[in-house]
C-alpha cells in the first residue's frame, strides 16, 4: 500500500494568494520507510518496532512527525522545507544550538540523530529529537575562539541568505567584533543591489498608491545603506564593554514556543531554528507578545492604571481601556522583573537609544523590497537626536539631510504607516495571517470575505483609472515574487 502523500504536503492551512508557490516551497518528498529505520536506529530499536508515523506540526520552516515505538516510546523527526536556506548550515546550527543549550540545563529537545544534507537513504535533511526535559537554568555563551567543543559559526539569519543572496560571497561570520556584526547585513545588501538590483514596485501592494504606482529605485536604498555604514561605529556602546558580550537568544520567543506544566513551570523552549549569537546590546529586548513600544506610559515605565473616569465611560471605551491596561501591565512587569532577576539584560534594555540602535541594525540588514523610507527615517531620527545620542557636542553627526529630504521622508513615512494599518485591518476583516495564510477549515469563508472586500473596494473607486489600479495591484491576488528574491 502506498504511503499517504499528505506527509509530503502542507495540510494544516491554505493561502488565499500565491498558494501554488507556498505549497511548492513546502513540498518535501522523502523515503518514509528509511526515515523510520533511521529513527529506530537512533534509539537502539528496529524499523519493525515503529508502530505509528504521523504528521505532528507544520511551521514556517519545517515539518515535524511523531514516531511511536512498540514499547510506547516517542520521538520527533523534523524535516526542513526545500525553501529553507542555508539548509545544511541551518540544520547543523540548530543541532549545535540544542546540544549546547541542553548541556547547560536549558529545557530543549534532546537530539538523537541528524543529517545536514539530503544525501542519505531517507533522501532529506532531518533532525531526530526526544521529548522535553523538566529542568532548566541560565545559559552562558563561550567567547569566539573558545577551546570548548562548541563555537560560534556562520550567522544563519534568514535575511543574510534570502533568495539570490544565498550565493553572494559576503561576510556572514563568525564576526571578529561588534562593528563586523553591525555592518555585515548592510554590506550584504549593497552587494545584492550592485549585482541584482533594479527598480521595483513595493512588495507591500497597498503601499504602492503612496508612490503613484511607480517603481522605486534600488540606488536610493544603496545611498541609505552607505549612510548607515557611516554611523555604524557610533552604535557600539564603547563605555559599557559588558554589553558587547556574545549572547544567544531565542529567535521567536512567543507563547506557542514556550511549553509549561499545569503548575506554570517552563517545561521546554522549542523552535530554535535560525538562532544567532550577537552582542548583548543587539540581542536584548522585550518579547513581541509582551512589549508595548510606542506607548508613552509604557516607555516611561510609569505604573499602569485605569483612567480616573473609567466607570463613566461607554462600554466599548471601557473595553479599549482595559485592553490598553493589559498591554501596559505586560510591558511594565516584564521590565520590572528583568531588573530584579536579570540585571545584565535590564542594563542592555535601558541602554541610551537601545531600540533605535536595533532598528537601524535590522532595517539595514533586511532584504530590499522596494521600501526606501524605513531605513532613511531611522537615520533621520538619529541625526536629529545626535547630540543626545553621542553625548558629546564636539562629535559631529557624520550624515546629514536637506530640508526637502526631511519633509518628504516624513510625509512618505506617515503615508506608509497608514497603508500598513489599512492592510492589517483588511487581514483581520477576512481572517488571514502572514502571506495570506488561513487554517484549512476557514479557507472557504476567508475567500468569500476577500471576494466581497475586493468587489466593495472596486465599487468605491471614483474613476476608471483608480479602478484599474486597484484591479492590477489587489493585495490578495496572486503576483510574481521573483523580482524580490
Amino acid at each position: 500500500m502506498p504511503e499517504p502523500c499528505d506527509l509530503f504536503e502542507c495540510t494544516s492551512g491554505r493561502w488565499i494568494y500565491n498558494e501554488n508557490l507556498r505549497q511548492r516551497e513546502r513540498r518535501r518528498v522523502f523515503n518514509i520507510s528509511e526515515l523510520k529505520r533511521l529513527a529506530a536506529l537512533a534509539v537502539q530499536q528496529k524499523e519493525a518496532d515503529v508502530i505509528e508515523f504521523k504528521k505532528l506540526a507544520e511551521g514556517g520552516f519545517n515539518r515535524s512527525f511523531l514516531i511511536t515505538m512498540r514499547d510506547g516510546y516517542q520521538l520527533v523527526a523534523r524535516i526542513p522545507y526545500p525553501a529553507t536556506e542555508p539548509k545544511s548550515l541551518v540544520v547543523a546550527s540548530e543541532v549545535a544550538t540544542l546540544d549546547f543549550l541542553h548541556a547547560h540545563g536549558i529545557p530543549v529537545l534532546k537530539v538523537f540523530g541528524y543529517s545536514a544534507v539530503a544525501d542519505n537513504r531517507a533522501g532529506t535533511e532531518y533532525i531526530l529529537m526526544d521529548d522535553l526535559p523538566d529542568n532548566y537554568s541560565r545559559v552562558i555563551v563561550p567567547s569566539p575562539g573558545s577551546t570548548q567543543r562548541f563555537c560560534i559559526g556562520p550567522d544563519t539569519s534568514l535575511r543574510l541568505w534570502y533568495g539570490k543572496r544565498l550565493n553572494l560571497s559576503v561576510e556572514r561570520g563568525p564576526y571578529r567584533d561588534s562593528l563586523a556584526v553591525l555592518t555585515a547585513g548592510a554590506k550584504k545588501e549593497i552587494a545584492y543591489l550592485e549585482k541584482f538590483g533594479r527598480p521595483v514596485q513595493l512588495f507591500q501592494r497597498l503601499r504602492r498608491e503612496v508612490y503613484n504606482y511607480q517603481p522605486q529605485s534600488h540606488l536610493e536604498h544603496a545611498v541609505a545603506l552607505e549612510k548607515y555604514l557611516q554611523i555604524a561605529p557610533y552604535l557600539i556602546p564603547h563605555d559599557c564593554p559588558a554589553l558587547h558580550r556574545p549572547a544567544i537568544r531565542h529567535p521567536d520567543l512567543q507563547p506557542n514556543n514556550i511549553l509549561i506544566t499545569d503548575d506554570l513551570e517552563i517545561r521546554g523552549l522549542i523552535d530554535w531554528q535560525h538562532s544567532t549569537i550577537l552582542p548583548l546590546f543587539l540581542q536584548c529586548g522585550i518579547p513581541e507578545s509582551l512589549q508595548n513600544y510606542g506607548d508613552e506610559i509604557s516607555e516611561s515605565m510609569q505604573f499602569p492604571t485605569l483612567p480616573n473616569n473609567f466607570d463613566e465611560l461607554e462600554e466599548i471605551e471601557q473595553f479599549k481601556q482595559a485592553e490598553l491596561l493589559r498591554r501596559r501591565q505586560l510591558h511594565y512587569f516584564y521590565v520590572k522583573l528583568t531588573a530584579e532577576r536579570n540585571p545584565e539584560h535590564y542594563k542592555a534594555l535601558t541602554l541610551h537609544f537601545s531600540t533605535l540602535r536595533q532598528r537601524l541594525f535590522h532595517h539595514a540588514s533586511d532584504p530590499w523590497e522596494g521600501d526606501n523610507i524605513t531605513l532613511t527615517a531611522d537615520l533621520i531620527t538619529l541625526s536629529r537626536k545626535w547630540t543626545d545620542f553621542a553625548r558629546d557636542a564636539k562629535t559631529p553627526c557624520p550624515i546629514s539631510f536637506s530640508d526637502d529630504e526631511l519633509t518628504e521622508c516624513s510625509r512618505l513615512e506617515r503615508a506608509q504607516s497608514e497603508s500598513d494599518e489599512q492592510f492589517r485591518a483588511c487581514q483581520e476583516a477576512i481572517g488571514v495571517g502572514h502571506e495570506g495564510w488561513v487554517p484549512l477549515e476557514n479557507y472557504d469563508e476567508a475567500k468569500r470575505s476577500e471576494r466581497k472586500l475586493k468587489a466593495d473596494t472596486l465599487d468605491a473607486a471614483e474613476t476608471e483609472e483608480e479602478r484599474t489600479r486597484i484591479q492590477e495591484n489587489w493585495i490578495f491576488d496572486d503576483f510574481c515574487e521573483e523580482e524580490y528574491m
